[in-house]
């Protein structure tokens, strides 16, 4: 029987990404929904390191489990690095993903496209593996385009073009998206570590 690994997530997007991003570590992958754990972790970090860590932190502590939890999102160069941290909020607290589209478009109309560069990253921490969480970077650039395109993915993966397929990021298939995403790099990193296990000091 394999041991348990937390996911720290109940994005139903983000789980389909993560068991397919960790389908050879030797765990079995579990959420919080999952387990019957109500924990609300507060994301008060400046960045996306200390957000993921203040998640994995949390449900580590909760669970007793080893437990991997990110923090992501959209970065564009044309507003001062926006959305950032606030992604997931940044056409308010209970916004969809397409009004979040349209807010950020709404924002770039004005901008043209040789400067509507942005890129998507991640972070991931990885706890109960170590003395303290451990972090696995990744990231994407891009470009924003002027309207969404595509069906798979979430969240921003509708306007975030990606120049070498012509394609934007909700376009491409899950493995195709997987391959170049800033949540397969950092994924992969993570799998790593896990796969050399888990447990005991810190290395």
């Amino acid at each position: 029987m394999l041991p348990k690994l937390l996911l720290g997530t109940n994005n139903r997007g983000k789980v389909a990404e993560y068991r397919a991003l960790l389908k050879n570590v030797p765990f079995e992958l579990v959420t919080p929904a999952e387990l019957g754990l109500k924990i609300e972790v507060v994301e008060s970090g400046r960045t996306f390191a200390e957000n993921a860590v203040l998640k994995a932190a949390a449900l580590a502590q909760e669970s007793s489990l080893p437990t991997l939890a990110d923090d992501s999102g959209l970065e564009v160069a044309a507003l001062g690095g926006e959305p950032g941290v606030l992604s997931a909020r940044y056409a308010g607290e209970n916004a969809t993903d397409a009004e979040r589209i349209n807010y950020l478009l709404n924002k770039l109309r004005d901008v043209p496209q040789e400067k509507r560069q942005a890129r998507f990253r991640c972070v991931i921490a990885l706890a109960g593996c170590g003395e303290k969480p451990e972090l696995f970077p990744g990231e994407c650039p891009g470009l924003i385009a002027f309207e969404p395109k595509g069906y798979n993915g979430f969240g921003y993966d509708p306007v975030f073009f990606l120049p070498e397929f012509g394609k934007t990021m909700a376009e491409l298939s899950q493995a195709e998206k997987n391959r170049i995403s800033h949540r397969g790099k950092a994924a992969r990193k993570a799998a790593r570590r896990l796969m050399s296990g888990c447990g005991g000091s810190e290395r």
